[in-house]
């Protein structure tokens, strides 16, 4: 409602993890590039089965290819993710 996100973007990281990954992986902060979002393409890829690197990796992917189209990609992807229960596969 404050602007301060999105619906598509990468999901915000706690801070704690975030410092970590910021020393481990030099590309890390390029993911402050955006807004975080609500779901994202790492999210919908793997979600916490994904490792860091992977993670960051969709995310990167998805800051670098950013159009409409995979924004809707990724929203008819959470859609049944929400419903299901199950999380991402």
């Amino acid at each position: 409602l404050k602007g301060e996100m999105s619906i598509v973007g990468p999901r915000p990281e706690r801070e704690y993890f975030a410092r970590q990954f910021s020393k481990q992986y030099s590309e890390y902060s390029k993911r402050l590039l955006i807004k975080p979002g609500l779901t994202g393409l790492a999210q919908i890829s793997g979600g916490y089965e994904l490792g860091p690197k992977e993670k960051l990796e969709k995310d990167l992917y998805y800051i670098e290819n950013q159009s409409l189209l995979l924004d809707l990609k990724i929203i008819l992807k959470t859609i049944p993710i929400l419903f299901n229960g199950k999380g991402a596969r």
